[in-house]
C-alpha cells in the first residue's frame, strides 16, 4: 500500500510526532524508592538492653575508691556471693577495678545462643579501660527481664601515657567494645503475621505516599490486598504459612513506589548557624535591608602622680573610649525563585553571615516571602 502525504498533512504528522515526543524529553524522571526504604514492618524492631558490671585487670587505671564507693560495694557483694567473708573494718583500696555500664541492642527475631556486640562505658573516674576484662554481666530490658549475658576482654581504640605530671591521650579511653561479647538468653515474642495481617508503617506521615504504596501493592497482588488506615499505617493481607509469608514480605519490600513531594522545610541550627533546606523551598519577590552595627569599648588607665612633698596621693584613672561603627545598610531586591538553585542564588546575593541569615530567614517567613516551614534545632 502506498501512502501519499500532502505538504499540509506531512506538517501535521510531524507536529503530532513532536507533541508526542516532547513530553517524554521534558518530563523529569520519576525517582522511585523501595517500600523497604519508605516504611518499616510493625513488630520488626530492636530492643535496647543494659546492665551494670565490673571490669577487672586494669593496670592501675581503675576507679579511685574514695570517690566511687559503689565500686567497693559491688566488689564486696560479689565476693560475699562467692563465699568470701571480708572483715568489717577492712578498707578495700582497688586500683585495677572499674564500675561500668554495658549496653547493646537485641535485634528482631534474635534467638538464644546468638552473639551480640556490646559497648562498655565507665561510670566512675577510671582513667582507662584498656586491657581490662568484663565480668559476667546480666543484660536487662525495659521490663526488667534478663535477655542476655555479657563477658569478655574489652577492646579500647585509644592509648594514653603520663609521666612527670605530663600526659598524652589519643582517642577515648573510658569506653570500649567487645565483639560477640554477649549471648542471647531469651527471645522476644513477635506478633508478625498475626491474623494473617501485617502492618506497614511509613517513616514519614504522608497521605499521598500512603495512597501510592497501597496502589502499588494492589496492582501487584490484586485488589483489596492492602488498604491504608491513616497517613502512616497500611494493613496488608499476608499468607497464612510462615514460609510463604517470609517470601511475600521479601517481595513486598522490593516494590518500587514514587513517594510524594516532601513539604517545604528549612532547618536552622541556632548554635552553629547551619541552614539546611530541601528542594521544595521557594521564595517570593521581596526587598531586604541588611547592615551591621558594632560597638567597641576600650579603657586606657592613666596615673596621676602628685609633686614631691605636696602631700598628695597617686590616683589611677580610667580613660574610656567608645567607638560605634555602622556599616551602610543596603536595600536589596530578591527575586522570587521556583527552584532550590534560585533560592540559593538569592540568599548568596544578600552576602550575610550564617548567623545573620538565621534572622533574615525568620523575617522573610514572617513577611510571607519564604514558602517553607521553619524548624529551629
Amino acid at each position: 500500500m502506498k501512502l501519499n502525504l500532502t505538504p499540509f498533512s506531512g506538517r501535521r504528522l510531524l507536529g503530532a510526532l513532536a507533541l508526542g515526543v516532547l513530553p517524554l524529553l521534558v518530563a523529569p524522571a520519576a525517582h522511585a524508592e523501595r517500600i523497604k526504604d519508605l516504611a518499616s514492618i510493625a513488630g520488626v524492631r530492636q530492643n535496647q538492653l543494659m546492665g551494670y558490671g565490673l571490669v577487672i585487670g586494669l593496670d592501675g587505671t581503675g576507679d579511685q575508691t574514695t570517690q566511687t564507693p559503689f565500686t567497693v560495694q559491688t566488689v564486696a557483694s560479689m565476693l560475699q556471693q562467692m563465699g568470701i567473708t571480708l572483715p568489717a573494718a577492712s578498707s578495700l583500696q582497688l586500683k585495677n577495678v572499674a564500675a561500668v555500664m554495658v549496653t547493646t541492642s537485641l535485634p528482631a527475631f534474635a534467638q538464644p545462643g546468638q552473639l551480640l556486640d556490646v559497648t562498655v562505658s565507665s561510670m566512675g573516674n577510671a582513667k582507662s579501660l584498656r586491657g581490662g576484662t568484663l565480668l559476667m554481666t546480666p543484660l536487662k530490658g525495659a521490663d526488667g527481664q534478663v535477655y542476655g549475658m555479657a563477658q569478655g576482654n574489652v577492646l579500647v581504640g585509644g592509648v594514653g601515657a603520663q609521666a612527670g605530671g605530663s600526659s598524652v591521650v589519643v582517642n577515648h579511653l573510658s569506653v570500649g567494645r567487645i565483639s560477640g561479647g554477649a549471648t542471647v538468653e531469651r527471645a522476644v515474642a513477635s506478633a508478625l503475621g498475626e491474623n494473617n495481617m501485617i502492618r506497614l508503617e511509613l517513616k514519614e506521615t504522608d497521605f499521598a505516599t500512603a495512597s501510592r504504596v497501597v496502589e502499588a501493592i494492589n496492582e501487584k497482588y490484586g485488589s483489596g490486598i492492602a488498604y491504608a488506615l491513616d497517613g502512616r499505617v497500611i494493613r496488608v493481607q499476608a499468607p497464612s504459612s510462615s514460609d510463604q509469608r517470609v517470601s511475600f514480605i521479601g517481595t513486598l519490600e522490593s516494590l518500587q513506589v514514587n513517594p510524594a513531594e516532601q513539604a517545604a522545610k528549612v532547618i536552622m541550627n541556632a548554635r552553629t548557624g547551619s541552614v539546611v533546606m530541601n528542594r521544595s523551598v521557594t521564595l517570593e519577590t521581596c526587598a531586604i535591608s541588611h547592615g551591621n552595627l558594632s560597638v567597641s569599648v576600650s579603657a586606657d588607665p592613666q596615673v596621676s602622680q602628685p609633686n614631691a612633698l605636696s602631700g598628695g596621693q597617686t590616683v589611677v584613672t580610667q580613660n574610656s573610649q567608645i567607638d560605634i561603627k555602622k556599616d551602610s545598610g543596603k536595600v536589596m531586591m530578591v527575586n522570587g525563585g521556583a527552584s532550590l538553585a534560585d533560592v540559593v542564588k538569592a540568599l548568596n546575593a544578600i552576602g550575610a553571615s550564617p548567623q545573620d541569615l538565621l534572622a533574615i530567614l525568620q523575617a522573610m517567613k514572617s513577611a510571607g516571602a519564604l514558602r517553607a516551614e521553619l524548624e529551629i534545632i
